[in-house]
């Protein structure tokens, strides 16, 4: 996360002074700096032994960066939708619903239409995953990526509004006195799918701020 130029000029020369980054960090936060940015400023300088502040590189938004982490977002969300879309058309034939009778080789079409892209999207976004994995494991500085940065936090924005929909349908049905089976299995699908991929990637985030901080 990019730091205020005021504030990395700080740190800069209070490292060339030869004051101790927990000093530094410890001033910043009485006089009111938001902690993200204490550290953003905090590790745009290497901690190594040298007689100047040694800046390390500064991540950039690169064409294959973006590509990447755009091709892996989408294969996300076209996974969790193609097994959200499957695990409701099972739900659906395991509990029908009596006022509506819906043609077997229109259910059978949207099974395999969701198979087919749970085959293609799966994989792809578990291939990328790793491939990004070993990327940030050589290179801890990209996980600075600001394209990834962004896309993880849509990903927690969706995943959000998605929760507090699942949970107010839920309410609202708990309230009219309308709960299912059926209903109900729908609710869980949608609430393991969302809160699934929020946890994990509000961890990621938190993984971030550990690897800043150490």
């Amino acid at each position: 996360m990019a730091a205020p130029e005021e504030l990395r000029r700080f740190v800069r020369d209070g490292l060339a002074r030869g004051v101790d980054r927990s000093r530094l960090r410890t001033a910043l936060k009485n006089a009111g700096w938001d902690g993200a940015d204490i550290r953003g400023a905090l590790t745009c300088y290497a901690d190594v032994e040298f007689p100047l502040p040694v800046p390390r590189p500064q991540p950039y938004l690169s064409a294959r960066d973006a590509f990447v982490y755009l091709l892996l977002f989408t294969a996300l969300y076209l996974s969790a939708f193609s097994l959200g879309q499957l695990l409701f058309e099972l739900i659906n034939y395991a509990f029908p619903d009596l006022s509506y009778t819906r043609p077997v080789q229109v259910m059978r079409e949207q099974i395999r239409w969701s198979v087919s892209l749970l085959i293609v999207a799966g994989p792809l976004f578990v291939g990328l995953s790793k491939l990004v994995g070993k990327e940030l494991a050589a290179d801890p500085a990209k996980r600075a990526s600001k394209v990834r940065r962004w896309l993880t936090y849509l990903t927690l924005f969706v995943a959000a509004a998605v929760l507090i929909g699942d949970v107010t349908t839920l309410v609202f049905n708990l309230l009219g006195g309308e709960l299912t089976t059926r209903f109900l299995l729908k609710v869980l699908t949608v609430g393991a799918l969302a809160g699934g991929g929020f946890w994990y990637y509000l961890s990621d985030l938190r993984a971030d701020e550990r690897e800043t901080e150490a």
